[in-house]
């Protein structure tokens, strides 16, 4: 497995990722040609675009990063071919990513990861007034994107109540990837 740029000329690597990410993420991306709008918002100025692929030049998988501030980026998003997961192949994108933003003197990486689907102990329940309490005792329920960033070194840093209707929180997550 190699993981490489994805740029504007890899035309079949961009409808690759693009249905990876529909097929992964279909709430975010309810149809082809918004996964595929946003591979290629994805080439914007202070943007980063990685795929992983096989050896007969197949897409694994796709991550991206959004520059949000002076130090710190958004990984934004990440997806793996649905027959591929848990094969080390979105860790191996993650950490691929890390060290391409610590060369860019990125100091802190974060995701977002949405509970739309009740799998944590966040979801469905009222969080105010105490959403840091909430966050603090975040447990997975089911089979959450939450527990693979933690493996990777991130910490919840906060709860985003209702942020995609009522009961459906985005979860944040961060992670030091520079000097500090």
């Amino acid at each position: 497995m190699d993981i490489v740029d994805l740029t504007p000329r890899h035309l079949s690597w961009i409808a690759q990722a693009a249905r990876i990410l529909h097929e992964t993420l279909p709430q975010g991306w309810p149809t082809f040609e918004s996964a595929r709008a946003e591979v290629w918002e994805s080439f914007g100025p202070g943007r980063l675009s990685r795929v992983a692929v096989d050896e007969r030049g197949e897409v694994l998988g796709w991550i991206g990063a959004i520059r949000r501030y002076s130090h710190a980026w958004e990984l934004h998003p990440l997806a793996v071919r649905p027959d591929r997961q848990r094969q080390g192949i979105g860790s191996a994108l993650v950490r691929d990513l890390e060290r391409l933003l610590r060369e860019r003197g990125c100091l802190t990486l974060f995701v977002g990861s949405d509970d739309e689907t009740g799998e944590t102990s966040v979801a469905n329940v009222e969080l105010f007034p105490d959403v840091l309490e909430h966050a603090r005792r975040l447990a997975v329920l089911g089979s959450h994107p939450v527990d693979f960033y933690r493996r990777l070194g991130f910490v919840v840093i906060g709860v985003l109540p209702d942020a995609n209707g009522p009961g459906k929180p985005d979860i944040w997550l961060a992670k030091r990837i520079g000097p500090g």
